[in-house]
């Protein structure tokens, strides 16, 4: 037997152990190698979404990327620990350390080599079916398959550097140690785990106090908190498996009568090591899930603010005509001249936009230019846009924030009202509220930097009137028609994706609301589609972490329920013992994770006007179905296994 089928078989006879870590690394080759296909389809290369499935795919490609070589390179020092005794027993009889490095370089590029032909070939025969449910996603025709070379290539070249610099390191993760440690590896009796109950205090203290922050986030506070409360749930987290969960462990012990009850006594000692021994595992199963759960949650979310589009932009085409416009005439009659073409009935308003300078306000850094809307003008544009209207009129001087974005609400209680004291005529304007609903859309006024929640105001008709001499006069022209969708493609010789903004180098800004839709859509569903992906990549690794810490302790269990079942244990008890330890495995950390996502989604709602709960709750029944269903699959293979071998 040579050295390289005598390597190949160590592979083989491991089969067992490197089953789930090859199937979750073929997984993600597979994932990578359909995103290829995406961004390298001719088909879609002319579409005006390409550049979104670029992003989305080149994205969801790296962190692939990234995580599968954290994944490879813990999964692969996972298993050499594991196989210390086998080591010790090659040493023995005279394997020289260069020939275990090459062994052990061998064996991850056999595994390696395996995945990527497993998973390019899985590729090739569910590409077809990726690239439906992408296209599904867009909303557009079925995309023919391409087998491009530049995917193979980028799939096959990335991996393959992937695991052979994994392989050439792996060798270093087993440090040099005596022949009399290795042989005595796994047999070393268990020693008690310790416990700094301050550890415990602060791991408790660290998990409530990221909770109350994520939970009493407002949308302005969100970018500052986010990293510091993510770091103290992850710090916690390792906290609660290392220290918290074992300090009230004992804590039951001390407790006879919950202890002495049937087979708790016997669930809780082992309990007790288990903790000790997988607390990294759980850990990282916890952060791995909550990655996951948030990644795809976030952008099945995002999709929320299509809802209020309708809201936001309430003119199916929009324009507006900056002073001195010389197109203005010429750009309106071929808008209408296309409506017409194809059969859409519309009205439509124009409604002249006063810029005013402001001399003085009681905010810091106001705008130097404040754009000016009449009551009765914003009442128009309410009333044809179909919205109900029962706003009282304003006088005197009276004012509304024009809101440009009803998103922007949430942002509403972190800002103070003002007043302003407005150039040429001296007058004052004051604050008092929000209008209700969205009358000129944010892309066709000058964003104020200072202030993005303020699109202008909107005051009374006499304070309108009375400003006879504006620094300029912009003309904003609304179409409204019964349904925005139809408006697709309008105008394309002005904007091929549906807006010119005000801040662009135009004579006229522009928004064609059924371009926009169709574009933002499509740009959400990639976005899921993408994190779907990714996150199914990262649900199926800590299903492979599960699934070798359970089979990495099978020797241990062996001998542990063969010890107990000696003193008399039916077998009933025997399965419930079984179930309650494989059930901490699988649905602690799942649980953890849930209630991390739960208060991460509760600090994202803070950034939506319109509720994301329904969203939420299906995210994370899906994922908990998924984990309920493959731990109903493992707790009968491991029973079966356990029990075949006490027999």
């Amino acid at each position: 037997m040579t050295f390289r089928q005598f390597v190949f078989r160590n592979v083989v006879r491991n089969k067992r152990t490197y089953a789930a870590y090859f199937l979750s690394s073929s997984f993600s080759v597979m994932i990578f190698f359909v995103c290829a296909l995406f961004i390298f389809n001719p088909e879609i290369r002319d579409e005006a979404f390409y550049p979104v499935v670029m992003q989305a795919m080149i994205g969801a490609e790296l962190i692939m990327y990234i995580f599968s070589f954290f994944f490879v390179l813990y999964s692969v020092s996972s298993f050499l620990k594991t196989r210390k005794r086998e080591f010790g027993v090659l040493f023995m009889h005279g394997m020289t350390q260069g020939q275990f490095n090459k062994m052990v370089f061998l064996e991850n590029m056999i595994i390696g080599i395996g995945s990527i032909l497993t998973g390019m070939t899985s590729g090739i025969i569910t590409g077809k079916l990726f690239l439906m449910a992408g296209a599904a996603f867009l909303d557009v025709p079925s995309l023919p398959f391409h087998l491009s070379l530049q995917a193979i290539g980028l799939t096959v070249g990335g991996y393959m550097l992937l695991f052979i610099l994994i392989s050439l390191f792996t060798s270093l993760l087993l440090r040099p140690v005596t022949l009399i440690e290795l042989f005595r590896s796994g047999q070393k009796p268990k020693t008690e785990a310790k416990v700094s109950p301050l550890l415990a205090l602060l791991a408790a203290a660290l998990l409530v106090s990221s909770y109350t922050l994520a939970a009493t986030t407002t949308a302005a506070s969100l970018i500052y908190r986010m990293f510091p409360v993510t770091l103290m749930t992850i710090v916690g987290t390792y906290l609660l498996y290392s220290q918290l969960s074992i300090f009230l462990i004992r804590l039951l012990k001390r407790s006879r009568l919950f202890t002495w009850n049937r087979t708790r006594l016997i669930s809780l000692s082992s309990l007790n090591y288990r903790l000790k021994d997988n607390a990294q595992m759980l850990f990282m199963v916890t952060t791995v899930l909550a990655v996951s759960f948030c990644s795809v949650g976030v952008f099945a979310s995002i999709p929320v603010l299509t809802k209020q589009f309708n809201e936001d932009f309430p003119a199916a085409v929009g324009y507006m005509a900056k002073e001195g416009d010389p197109s203005e005439f010429e750009h309106l009659l071929e808008i209408r001249q296309e409506l017409t073409e194809r059969s859409i009935s519309f009205e439509s308003i124009s409604l002249p936009v006063k810029y005013v300078g402001v001399v003085s306000s009681t905010i810091k850094n106001p705008p130097d230019l404040l754009p000016l809307l009449s009551f009765s003008d914003y009442r128009k544009a309410a009333t044809i846009a179909g919205f109900p209207f029962d706003e009282e009129p304003l006088t005197g001087n009276d004012a509304l924030v024009l809101v440009n974005s009803q998103n922007n609400r949430t942002h509403i209680r972190e800002r103070a009202q003002a007043s302003y004291t407005l150039r040429g005529s001296k007058a004052e304007v004051t604050e008092i509220g929000y209008t209700r609903h969205v009358a000129v859309p944010e892309y066709l006024l000058p964003e104020l930097y200072e202030d993005s929640l303020l699109g202008g105001l909107v005051v009374s008709d006499s304070r309108f009137e009375q400003i006879s001499s504006p620094e300029r006069m912009d003309r904003y022209t609304g179409f409204y028609v019964q349904d925005f969708r139809q408006t697709e493609g309008i105008a394309s010789h002005l904007t091929t994706r549906g807006d010119v903004r005000y801040e662009m180098n135009e004579s006229y800004a522009l928004t064609i609301s059924g371009t926009l839709f169709a574009l933002m859509s499509s740009q959400f569903s990639m976005m899921l589609f993408a994190a779907l992906l990714v996150g199914t990549v990262f649900f199926i690794a800590a299903g492979s972490f599960l699934y070798f810490r359970l089979y990495a302790d099978l020797d241990y269990d062996f001998r542990f329920y063969a010890t107990v079942s000696r003193i008399g244990l039916t077998d009933r008890e025997f399965s419930r013992i079984v179930t309650g330890q494989l059930a901490l495995l699988f649905f602690v950390p799942i649980g953890t994770a849930i209630l991390h996502s739960i208060f991460a989604f509760i600090a994202l709602q803070s950034y939506f006007f319109l509720s994301i709960a329904a969203e939420m709750g299906v995210v994370l029944i899906g994922f908990l179905i998924a984990q309920v269903l493959y731990f109903l699959f493992i707790r009968s293979q491991y029973l079966r296994k356990l029990k075949k071998a006490l027999i």
